[in-house]
């Protein structure tokens, strides 16, 4: 969904700063708030493989806190240990790469082309990572997960009630 005028007021104040790269609106609450943006592949000619940004102040100060506690080398060393995780989660890594091509403008396509990105687009998957045995940022896993299957946000779900909470946030 395209943002109205009255949405990037608000990206604008959830963030901080005018917002660049927008390309949709992936995900809002049921009263219109943006949570999740999709983004822009290519920006002022520099590449940008986040597909799902997080928009949302409140959420970003909760996940920082998830963050902060250890649970992204919790979740990594999940990872090592369990194969039919790390198989999920790098299907989850493959799907987000397919889809961002899909989402990608076609003009920003050919420029990465041009610019000799395109092998860039095809190795960084969920949050710009490389290392897809890897959790790069939770903020990104969870906006992700909002959009589309994502075990990391699944299990932010679980562990901490990140969705119970999202339903409960005014902005």
């Amino acid at each position: 969904m395209q943002p109205t005028p009255e949405q990037l007021d608000l990206i604008a104040r959830q963030l901080g700063r005018k917002p660049r790269g927008i390309a949709a609106i992936a995900w809002a609450t049921p009263a219109g708030v943006p949570v999740v943006l999709q983004m822009r592949s290519l920006v002022d000619d520099k590449p940008f493989p986040t597909l799902y940004w997080l928009c949302s102040r409140q959420l970003y100060q909760m996940i920082a806190e998830i963050e902060t506690a250890g649970w992204v080398k919790q979740i990594e060393q999940e990872l090592a240990e369990d194969e039919q995780l790390r198989a999920t989660y790098a299907a989850q890594q493959r799907a987000y790469v397919e889809r961002r091509w899909a989402l990608m403008d076609a003009a920003d396509r050919q420029r990465i082309e041009q610019l000799g990105f395109t092998d860039l687009f095809h190795q960084y998957g969920i949050g710009g990572i490389a290392q897809w045995d890897k959790v790069r940022c939770l903020h990104m896993q969870y906006a992700h997960h909002l959009v589309a299957e994502n075990v990391i946000g699944q299990r932010m779900d679980q562990a901490f009630g990140l969705g119970e909470r999202l339903a409960a946030m005014t902005l």
